[in-house]
């Protein structure tokens, strides 16, 4: 079901700043910022080996991670993402198993313009699940 780890999500208050402490402290490859209006969200990738870490920041006035930055003013790891195969299979699978489906219920286009869906963290040990279809 599980295939490999995509990223791990971090929210962050200042992008610039996080993007220039990669960059600089690590010397890491980091992608350019991309906002993401229907996601409200702005990120910017880091390339790492095996997987990349997604540094993230509110973007508009409803973002769903400002709550997250509110109650975590220096930011936090915000959710892990794992790539899956068939994710409409998944999606049902996990339906049938009571499993809680956040946002719209369905499969949406990610950042990486794949289909994704949020898993409710009450329903993982609490760490939010974001799965992507490979």
């Amino acid at each position: 079901m599980l295939k490999k780890l995509n990223h791990i999500a971090i929210v962050v208050p200042d992008i610039y700043k996080a993007k220039k402490i990669y960059e600089t402290k690590f010397n890491a490859n980091v992608s350019e910022l991309k906002n993401f209006k229907e996601h409200g969200v702005t990120v910017v990738f880091v390339e790492l080996k095996n997987t990349k870490i997604e540094l993230m920041q509110p973007y508009g006035k409803n973002s769903p991670i400002q709550k997250f930055l509110d109650k975590n003013p220096d930011g936090g790891m915000h959710h892990i993402c794992i790539e899956v195969e068939d994710i409409k299979k998944i999606h049902k699978s996990l339906k049938e198993k009571n499993v809680r489906i956040l946002g719209s219920d369905k499969p949406s286009i990610g950042s990486h313009n794949k289909p994704i869906l949020f898993l409710h963290p009450k329903d993982f040990c609490g760490t939010l699940i974001e799965l992507e279809e490979e």
